[in-house]
Protein backbone atom coordinates (compact mmCIF):
# COMPACT_ATOMS: atom_id res chain seq x y z
CA UNK A 1 0.00 0.00 0.00
CA UNK A 2 2.36 1.96 0.63
CA UNK A 3 4.29 1.67 -2.49
CA UNK A 4 1.01 1.78 -4.37
CA UNK A 5 -1.16 5.10 -2.76
CA UNK A 6 -3.44 4.77 -5.67
CA UNK A 7 -4.23 1.90 -4.36
CA UNK A 8 -5.87 2.52 -1.37
CA UNK A 9 -8.87 4.15 -3.13
CA UNK A 10 -9.77 1.28 -5.00
CA UNK A 11 -9.66 -1.51 -2.18
CA UNK A 12 -11.74 -1.63 1.06
CA UNK A 13 -9.29 -1.48 4.10
CA UNK A 14 -11.78 -2.65 6.72
CA UNK A 15 -10.72 -6.40 6.73
CA UNK A 16 -7.06 -4.85 7.58
CA UNK A 17 -8.44 -3.38 10.92
CA UNK A 18 -10.59 -6.08 11.69
CA UNK A 19 -7.49 -8.37 11.25
CA UNK A 20 -5.39 -6.74 13.70
CA UNK A 21 -8.23 -6.13 16.26
CA UNK A 22 -8.03 -10.12 15.98
CA UNK A 23 -4.09 -10.02 16.67
CA UNK A 24 -4.46 -8.45 19.26
CA UNK A 25 -7.35 -10.62 21.14
CA UNK A 26 -4.97 -13.35 19.97
CA UNK A 27 -2.05 -11.71 22.30
CA UNK A 28 -4.34 -10.63 25.42
CA UNK A 29 -5.47 -14.22 24.96
CA UNK A 30 -1.61 -15.45 24.78
CA UNK A 31 -0.54 -14.22 27.81
CA UNK A 32 -2.96 -15.52 29.80
CA UNK A 33 -6.59 -13.81 29.40
CA UNK A 34 -10.27 -15.53 29.46
CA UNK A 35 -11.56 -16.16 25.95
CA UNK A 36 -14.46 -18.21 24.14
CA UNK A 37 -12.98 -20.87 21.80
CA UNK A 38 -15.63 -20.89 19.88
CA UNK A 39 -15.74 -17.28 19.48
CA UNK A 40 -12.54 -17.09 18.84
CA UNK A 41 -12.12 -19.41 15.89
CA UNK A 42 -15.39 -17.51 14.09
CA UNK A 43 -13.59 -14.40 14.97
CA UNK A 44 -10.56 -15.39 12.93
CA UNK A 45 -12.15 -16.74 10.35
CA UNK A 46 -13.86 -14.07 9.79
CA UNK A 47 -11.00 -11.96 9.79
CA UNK A 48 -9.17 -14.46 7.35
CA UNK A 49 -12.30 -14.26 5.11
CA UNK A 50 -12.26 -10.38 4.87
CA UNK A 51 -8.63 -10.42 3.88
CA UNK A 52 -8.57 -13.14 0.97
CA UNK A 53 -11.60 -11.11 0.10
CA UNK A 54 -9.60 -8.11 0.06
CA UNK A 55 -6.99 -9.65 -2.05
CA UNK A 56 -9.77 -10.37 -4.44
CA UNK A 57 -10.65 -6.85 -4.98
CA UNK A 58 -6.56 -5.75 -4.97
CA UNK A 59 -5.94 -8.00 -7.97
CA UNK A 60 -7.93 -6.10 -10.75
CA UNK A 61 -6.54 -2.66 -9.80
CA UNK A 62 -2.65 -4.53 -9.79
CA UNK A 63 -3.68 -5.10 -12.98
CA UNK A 64 -4.86 -1.79 -14.06
CA UNK A 65 -1.47 -0.87 -12.80
CA UNK A 66 0.19 -3.02 -14.61
CA UNK A 67 -1.21 -2.13 -17.81
CA UNK A 68 -1.34 1.94 -17.15
CA UNK A 69 2.55 1.57 -16.77
CA UNK A 70 3.00 -0.98 -19.69
CA UNK A 71 1.66 1.51 -22.09
CA UNK A 72 4.13 4.48 -20.05
CA UNK A 73 6.98 2.37 -20.66
CA UNK A 74 5.75 1.98 -24.59
CA UNK A 75 5.00 5.92 -25.26
CA UNK A 76 8.53 6.15 -23.45
CA UNK A 77 10.36 3.68 -25.45
CA UNK A 78 8.99 5.19 -28.68
CA UNK A 79 9.95 9.07 -27.78
CA UNK A 80 13.19 7.32 -26.96
CA UNK A 81 13.65 5.63 -30.43
CA UNK A 82 12.89 8.86 -32.01
CA UNK A 83 15.61 10.41 -30.05
CA UNK A 84 18.22 7.80 -30.84
CA UNK A 85 17.20 8.12 -34.62
CA UNK A 86 17.10 12.18 -34.94
CA UNK A 87 21.05 12.34 -32.87
CA UNK A 88 22.06 8.99 -35.87
CA UNK A 89 20.47 11.60 -38.29
CA UNK A 90 22.40 14.39 -36.69
CA UNK A 91 25.33 12.35 -35.99
CA UNK A 92 26.00 11.34 -39.81
CA UNK A 93 25.19 15.07 -41.13
CA UNK A 94 27.74 16.13 -38.73
CA UNK A 95 30.15 13.08 -39.69
CA UNK A 96 29.45 13.90 -43.59
CA UNK A 97 30.20 17.84 -43.51
CA UNK A 98 33.52 16.87 -41.44
CA UNK A 99 34.42 14.24 -44.02
CA UNK A 100 34.15 17.25 -46.80
CA UNK A 101 35.83 19.86 -45.11
CA UNK A 102 39.14 17.36 -44.23
CA UNK A 103 38.83 16.13 -47.84
CA UNK A 104 38.84 19.35 -49.37
CA UNK A 105 41.53 20.28 -47.09
CA UNK A 106 43.54 17.64 -47.65
CA UNK A 107 43.01 17.58 -50.94
CA UNK A 108 44.92 21.30 -50.90
CA UNK A 109 47.62 19.92 -48.55
CA UNK A 110 48.11 17.23 -51.03
CA UNK A 111 48.55 19.22 -54.07
CA UNK A 112 50.58 21.76 -52.34
CA UNK A 113 52.82 18.98 -50.93
CA UNK A 114 53.01 17.28 -54.58
CA UNK A 115 54.38 20.92 -55.46
CA UNK A 116 57.25 21.10 -52.97
CA UNK A 117 58.13 17.33 -53.71
CA UNK A 118 58.94 18.92 -57.75
CA UNK A 119 61.07 21.60 -56.14
CA UNK A 120 58.10 23.85 -56.85
CA UNK A 121 57.81 26.13 -54.10
CA UNK A 122 56.14 29.46 -55.65
CA UNK A 123 53.01 27.84 -54.60
CA UNK A 124 50.85 28.70 -50.93
CA UNK A 125 48.19 26.67 -49.73
CA UNK A 126 44.55 28.26 -49.51
CA UNK A 127 43.50 27.28 -46.26
CA UNK A 128 39.30 27.52 -45.90
CA UNK A 129 37.50 27.50 -42.70
CA UNK A 130 38.63 27.20 -39.50
CA UNK A 131 39.48 23.87 -38.30
CA UNK A 132 42.47 21.65 -38.55
CA UNK A 133 42.81 21.72 -41.73
CA UNK A 134 43.00 25.21 -42.26
CA UNK A 135 45.38 24.76 -39.01
CA UNK A 136 47.23 22.35 -40.99
CA UNK A 137 47.85 24.37 -44.31
CA UNK A 138 48.75 27.21 -41.90
CA UNK A 139 51.49 25.54 -40.66
CA UNK A 140 52.46 24.04 -43.80
CA UNK A 141 52.54 27.31 -45.69
CA UNK A 142 55.31 28.87 -42.52
CA UNK A 143 57.03 26.05 -43.38
CA UNK A 144 57.41 26.50 -46.61
CA UNK A 145 58.09 29.83 -45.94
CA UNK A 146 61.17 28.88 -44.21
CA UNK A 147 61.67 26.28 -46.59
CA UNK A 148 62.39 28.98 -48.94
CA UNK A 149 64.57 30.91 -46.40
CA UNK A 150 66.69 27.67 -45.93
CA UNK A 151 67.01 26.87 -49.72
CA UNK A 152 68.17 30.66 -50.67
CA UNK A 153 70.64 30.16 -47.82
CA UNK A 154 72.07 26.85 -48.72
CA UNK A 155 71.94 27.37 -52.59
CA UNK A 156 73.96 30.42 -51.36
CA UNK A 157 76.21 28.49 -49.11
CA UNK A 158 76.66 25.87 -51.17
CA UNK A 159 78.49 28.18 -54.33
CA UNK A 160 80.76 29.79 -51.69
CA UNK A 161 81.75 26.17 -50.86
CA UNK A 162 82.37 25.68 -54.15
CA UNK A 163 84.64 28.24 -54.74
CA UNK A 164 86.38 27.36 -51.16
CA UNK A 165 86.27 23.79 -51.69
CA UNK A 166 88.00 24.30 -54.92
CA UNK A 167 90.85 27.03 -53.56
CA UNK A 168 91.15 24.04 -50.56
CA UNK A 169 92.37 21.73 -53.06
CA UNK A 170 94.83 23.36 -54.84
CA UNK A 171 96.08 24.40 -51.90
CA UNK A 172 95.95 21.29 -50.53
CA UNK A 173 97.51 19.44 -53.77
CA UNK A 174 100.63 22.48 -53.58
CA UNK A 175 101.25 21.99 -49.64
CA UNK A 176 101.34 18.21 -50.54
CA UNK A 177 104.23 18.40 -53.07
CA UNK A 178 105.99 20.82 -50.35
CA UNK A 179 105.81 18.17 -47.49
CA UNK A 180 106.91 15.34 -49.72
CA UNK A 181 109.87 17.18 -50.87
CA UNK A 182 110.58 18.27 -47.21
CA UNK A 183 110.04 14.46 -46.54
CA UNK A 184 112.71 12.97 -49.10
CA UNK A 185 115.25 15.64 -47.36
CA UNK A 186 114.27 14.59 -43.79
CA UNK A 187 115.21 11.30 -44.94
CA UNK A 188 117.99 11.91 -46.25
CA UNK A 189 119.11 13.41 -43.70
CA UNK A 190 118.05 10.80 -40.78
CA UNK A 191 120.31 8.37 -43.00
CA UNK A 192 123.44 10.80 -42.88
CA UNK A 193 122.27 11.34 -39.21
CA UNK A 194 122.44 7.08 -38.77
CA UNK A 195 125.66 6.83 -40.27
CA UNK A 196 127.48 9.48 -37.98
CA UNK A 197 125.55 7.65 -34.84
CA UNK A 198 127.32 4.83 -36.12
CA UNK A 199 130.36 5.86 -35.94
CA UNK A 200 129.92 7.85 -33.37
CA UNK A 201 129.04 4.34 -31.42
CA UNK A 202 131.60 2.63 -33.09
CA UNK A 203 133.94 5.06 -31.70
CA UNK A 204 132.43 4.85 -28.33
CA UNK A 205 132.80 1.44 -28.21
CA UNK A 206 136.31 1.48 -29.39
CA UNK A 207 136.88 4.10 -26.46
CA UNK A 208 135.16 1.66 -24.22
CA UNK A 209 137.37 -1.34 -24.72
CA UNK A 210 140.28 1.09 -24.39
CA UNK A 211 138.80 1.72 -21.19
CA UNK A 212 138.57 -1.44 -20.14
CA UNK A 213 142.22 -2.73 -21.27
CA UNK A 214 143.49 0.58 -19.38
CA UNK A 215 141.53 -0.56 -16.94
CA UNK A 216 142.99 -4.36 -16.60
CA UNK A 217 146.61 -3.08 -16.90
CA UNK A 218 146.08 -0.52 -14.30
CA UNK A 219 144.76 -3.41 -12.30
CA UNK A 220 147.54 -5.76 -13.34
CA UNK A 221 150.45 -2.83 -12.63
CA UNK A 222 148.72 -3.17 -9.20
CA UNK A 223 148.67 -6.38 -8.25
CA UNK A 224 152.77 -6.34 -9.69
CA UNK A 225 152.93 -3.58 -7.32
CA UNK A 226 151.44 -5.28 -4.25
CA UNK A 227 153.71 -8.48 -5.16
CA UNK A 228 156.87 -6.54 -4.97
CA UNK A 229 155.54 -4.98 -2.07
CA UNK A 230 155.29 -8.76 -0.37
CA UNK A 231 158.57 -9.64 -1.78
CA UNK A 232 160.23 -6.84 -0.36
CA UNK A 233 158.28 -7.52 2.73
CA UNK A 234 159.71 -10.82 2.41
CA UNK A 235 163.24 -10.07 2.07
CA UNK A 236 163.15 -8.01 5.07
CA UNK A 237 161.91 -11.11 7.17
CA UNK A 238 164.86 -13.24 5.82
CA UNK A 239 167.01 -10.65 6.76
CA UNK A 240 165.89 -10.23 9.49
CA UNK A 241 166.17 -13.93 10.25
CA UNK A 242 169.24 -14.44 8.41
CA UNK A 243 170.48 -11.83 11.38
CA UNK A 244 169.15 -14.03 13.93
CA UNK A 245 170.27 -17.35 12.70
CA UNK A 246 173.97 -15.60 12.64
CA UNK A 247 173.51 -15.10 16.44
CA UNK A 248 172.12 -18.41 17.04
CA UNK A 249 175.58 -19.57 15.23
CA UNK A 250 177.79 -17.18 17.67
CA UNK A 251 176.21 -18.81 20.15
CA UNK A 252 176.15 -22.14 19.38
CA UNK A 253 179.86 -20.82 18.20
CA UNK A 254 180.41 -20.00 21.91
CA UNK A 255 179.02 -23.03 23.68
CA UNK A 256 181.38 -25.17 21.30
CA UNK A 257 184.56 -22.94 22.68
CA UNK A 258 183.07 -23.47 26.40
CA UNK A 259 182.61 -27.31 25.69
CA UNK A 260 186.12 -27.68 24.64
CA UNK A 261 187.65 -25.61 27.54
CA UNK A 262 185.86 -28.35 29.43
CA UNK A 263 186.44 -30.87 27.64
CA UNK A 264 190.26 -30.11 28.11
CA UNK A 265 190.28 -29.36 31.76
CA UNK A 266 188.32 -32.68 31.71
CA UNK A 267 191.22 -34.35 29.73
CA UNK A 268 193.61 -32.78 32.27
CA UNK A 269 191.57 -33.87 35.78
CA UNK A 270 191.91 -37.38 34.10
CA UNK A 271 195.26 -37.74 33.01
CA UNK A 272 195.71 -36.30 36.93
CA UNK A 273 193.64 -39.69 38.18
CA UNK A 274 195.82 -42.22 36.15
CA UNK A 275 193.95 -45.27 35.53
CA UNK A 276 190.71 -44.56 37.12
CA UNK A 277 190.18 -41.43 34.82
CA UNK A 278 190.89 -42.84 31.85
CA UNK A 279 187.59 -43.75 30.17
CA UNK A 280 186.36 -39.98 31.45
CA UNK A 281 189.72 -38.90 29.12
CA UNK A 282 188.25 -40.67 26.29
CA UNK A 283 184.64 -39.19 27.12
CA UNK A 284 186.15 -35.68 27.16
CA UNK A 285 188.36 -36.30 23.89
CA UNK A 286 185.09 -37.02 21.97
CA UNK A 287 183.48 -34.42 23.79
CA UNK A 288 186.74 -31.85 22.53
CA UNK A 289 186.32 -33.56 19.41
CA UNK A 290 182.35 -32.89 18.92
CA UNK A 291 182.81 -29.36 20.35
CA UNK A 292 185.55 -28.85 17.50
CA UNK A 293 183.29 -30.12 14.65
CA UNK A 294 180.27 -27.86 15.90
CA UNK A 295 182.46 -24.96 15.82
CA UNK A 296 183.99 -25.53 12.45
CA UNK A 297 180.28 -26.13 10.96
CA UNK A 298 179.09 -23.15 13.10
CA UNK A 299 181.51 -21.38 11.09
CA UNK A 300 180.73 -22.53 8.02
CA UNK A 301 177.79 -21.66 8.33
CA UNK A 302 177.65 -18.42 9.52
CA UNK A 303 179.99 -17.91 6.51
CA UNK A 304 177.06 -18.97 4.46
CA UNK A 305 174.51 -17.27 6.48
CA UNK A 306 176.64 -13.99 5.88
CA UNK A 307 176.64 -14.59 2.59
CA UNK A 308 173.11 -15.03 1.85
CA UNK A 309 172.49 -12.02 3.81
CA UNK A 310 174.27 -9.87 1.55
CA UNK A 311 172.59 -11.25 -1.26
CA UNK A 312 169.22 -10.78 0.23
CA UNK A 313 170.39 -7.37 0.86
CA UNK A 314 170.93 -6.79 -2.73
CA UNK A 315 168.25 -8.64 -4.07
CA UNK A 316 166.23 -6.39 -1.57
CA UNK A 317 167.38 -3.61 -3.31
CA UNK A 318 166.83 -4.30 -6.37
CA UNK A 319 163.32 -5.49 -5.16
CA UNK A 320 162.56 -2.03 -3.79
CA UNK A 321 164.41 -0.31 -7.49
CA UNK A 322 161.49 -2.44 -9.11
CA UNK A 323 158.84 -1.44 -6.98
CA UNK A 324 159.52 1.99 -7.03
CA UNK A 325 159.38 1.43 -11.33
CA UNK A 326 156.33 -0.62 -11.06
CA UNK A 327 154.55 2.41 -8.64
CA UNK A 328 155.40 4.94 -11.08
CA UNK A 329 154.07 2.45 -13.82
CA UNK A 330 151.40 1.86 -11.32
CA UNK A 331 150.78 5.78 -11.49
CA UNK A 332 151.03 6.23 -15.19
CA UNK A 333 148.49 3.50 -15.87
CA UNK A 334 145.63 5.03 -13.54
CA UNK A 335 146.40 8.23 -15.20
CA UNK A 336 146.01 6.55 -18.76
CA UNK A 337 143.11 5.10 -17.60
CA UNK A 338 141.44 8.56 -16.16
CA UNK A 339 142.21 9.84 -19.26
CA UNK A 340 141.06 6.97 -21.08
CA UNK A 341 137.96 6.92 -19.32
CA UNK A 342 137.08 10.65 -19.93
CA UNK A 343 137.41 9.76 -23.14
CA UNK A 344 135.07 6.89 -23.31
CA UNK A 345 132.48 9.26 -21.05
CA UNK A 346 132.71 11.92 -23.51
CA UNK A 347 132.38 9.20 -26.53
CA UNK A 348 129.12 7.80 -25.17
CA UNK A 349 128.32 11.35 -24.36
CA UNK A 350 128.79 12.41 -27.39
CA UNK A 351 126.98 8.81 -28.98
CA UNK A 352 124.09 9.40 -27.03
CA UNK A 353 123.79 12.81 -27.99
CA UNK A 354 123.93 11.68 -32.27
CA UNK A 355 121.36 8.71 -31.39
CA UNK A 356 119.17 11.41 -29.90
CA UNK A 357 119.64 13.38 -32.25
CA UNK A 358 119.31 10.56 -34.43
CA UNK A 359 115.85 9.54 -33.04
CA UNK A 360 114.98 13.18 -33.07
CA UNK A 361 115.32 13.46 -37.17
CA UNK A 362 113.44 10.13 -37.73
CA UNK A 363 110.91 11.18 -35.29
CA UNK A 364 111.16 14.05 -37.57
CA UNK A 365 110.42 12.06 -40.64
CA UNK A 366 107.88 10.22 -39.22
CA UNK A 367 106.00 13.08 -38.67
CA UNK A 368 106.29 14.46 -41.87
CA UNK A 369 105.41 11.15 -43.34
CA UNK A 370 102.26 11.11 -41.08
CA UNK A 371 102.01 14.83 -42.41
CA UNK A 372 102.14 13.87 -45.87
CA UNK A 373 99.65 11.40 -45.55
CA UNK A 374 97.30 13.77 -44.07
CA UNK A 375 97.82 16.24 -46.41
CA UNK A 376 97.16 13.91 -49.50
CA UNK A 377 93.92 13.07 -47.62
CA UNK A 378 93.07 16.53 -46.77
CA UNK A 379 93.71 16.93 -50.63
CA UNK A 380 91.35 13.57 -51.65
CA UNK A 381 88.89 15.65 -49.00
CA UNK A 382 88.63 18.62 -50.19
CA UNK A 383 88.38 17.29 -53.82
CA UNK A 384 85.25 14.94 -52.23
CA UNK A 385 83.99 17.64 -51.02
CA UNK A 386 84.50 19.89 -54.13
CA UNK A 387 82.39 17.44 -55.56
CA UNK A 388 79.99 16.90 -53.40
CA UNK A 389 79.37 20.69 -53.21
CA UNK A 390 78.91 20.59 -56.82
CA UNK A 391 76.14 18.02 -56.19
CA UNK A 392 74.62 19.70 -53.51
CA UNK A 393 74.19 22.93 -55.86
CA UNK A 394 73.31 21.03 -58.40
CA UNK A 395 70.65 19.27 -56.23
CA UNK A 396 69.52 22.89 -54.40
CA UNK A 397 68.80 24.27 -58.03
CA UNK A 398 66.00 22.34 -58.56
CA UNK A 399 64.08 23.95 -55.92
CA UNK A 400 62.20 27.17 -57.79
CA UNK A 401 61.93 30.26 -55.55
CA UNK A 402 59.25 32.98 -55.99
Amino acid sequence: MTANPSLKSKIDLKPLTNLQEFRKRAEKAATGGSTDAGAFYADGKAAVSAVAGMYKQALPALDQILADRYEQAKSSRNIRGVIVLSAIVLAAYLFYSFFLVMTGGLREVQRHLEAMTRGDLTTSPKPWGNDEAAHLMHSLSDMQHSLRGIVSQVRGTSESIVQASGQIASASADLSSRTEETAANLEESAASVEQVAATVKSTADNARQAADIASSNTKVAERGGDVITQVVTTMEIINSSSSKISDIIGTIDGIAFQTNILALNAAVEAARAGEQGRGFAVVASEVRSLAQRSAGAAKEIKVLISGSVEQVRKGAEVVQTAGDAISEIVTSAKQMNSIISEISVASHEQSSGISQVSASVQELDRMTQQNAALVEETAAAAASLNQQAEGLAREVSRFRLP
